[in-house]
């Protein structure tokens, strides 16, 4: 590989790991709440056996990428997944605080999903989001031109390993990412619903996706990829994490809750 096409592979793997981390972030978040009810120490086994899953299923969407694309219907479910994790969980703090007010203030803590149960749904999760995380990839990757150095899985092995350094850095992103989401939501509980609102609006991502798929084309193919709808979507995430950080910071942090060991 001459010195103009190893930069131009490097600068192309730099902005994908930015990338990735970017993807990463709102990955992290729907990770963080999804097994924050667990203890405090299984919350680190749940997100280790949740970020091998993202790697696996990563790594897989990889070589199955030309065939992923043409199933609008695995995104379809992700992002209808993600919006029922996030509208029930407003229901049930809806129906909580609808028990406290009659009860006043006497309501039994609720239990969460047992721990292989939220493993299950954090790899759910996971699916849809691999599918997502390659697809950036390989938008980009296949910008580059082939090295000759044969074929992986269909794709110019060195676009390849473009894509597959990019979808593994991603990972260890999440990975701190998340860690860092679970220690804010023990510290500051009422970010809570922000969480859970901005996993709804990753869900809404999704759906766009779908909706933009060349077989059902109810939206642009090229929307999602459009600055107007990158600016509202990022926008409004900013704007739900920005809001829940000022009435998280009003309530003030709870301090009596130990870290947890993630």
């Amino acid at each position: 590989m001459d010195t103009a096409l190893l930069i131009e592979y490097a600068w192309v793997l730099g902005v994908l790991i930015i990338l990735e981390g970017i993807l990463a972030a709102d990955n992290a978040v729907v990770m963080a709440v999804m097994v924050k009810h667990l203890p405090k120490d299984q919350q680190k086994k749940a997100l280790f056996y949740g970020l091998l899953g993202a790697f696996v299923f990563r790594v897989l969407a990889l070589f199955l990428i030309s065939f992923l694309v043409k199933v609008w219907q695995v995104q379809a479910i992700g992002a209808l997944y993600l919006f029922f994790i996030c509208f029930s969980h407003l229901y049930k703090k809806w129906k909580e605080k609808d028990e406290s007010i009659e009860g006043h203030g006497l309501e039994e803590p609720k239990k969460g999903s047992s721990f292989w149960m939220t493993v299950l749904k954090v790899e759910i999760a996971d699916i849809a989001f691999a599918i997502d995380s390659m697809l950036a990839a390989v938008a980009l990757a296949v910008t580059l031109p082939e090295t000759g150095w044969g074929q992986i899985g269909g794709i110019d092995s060195g676009q390849f390993l473009v894509m597959f350094l990019g979808g593994f850095i991603g990972v260890i992103i999440m990975r701190f990412a998340a860690t860092w989401f679970v220690r804010l939501l023990q510290k500051y509980p009422t970010l809570e619903t922000a969480a859970f609102l901005i996993v709804g609006w990753v869900g809404v991502k999704l759906a766009v996706f779908t909706l933009s798929h060349p077989s059902l084309a109810i939206l642009d193919e090229h929307f999602p990829e459009s600055k107007p709808w990158k600016i509202v979507f990022w926008g409004v995430l900013i704007a739900i994490a920005l809001g829940g950080y000022l009435v998280a910071k009003a309530k003030g942090p709870q301090d009596d809750i130990e870290q947890p060991g993630v």
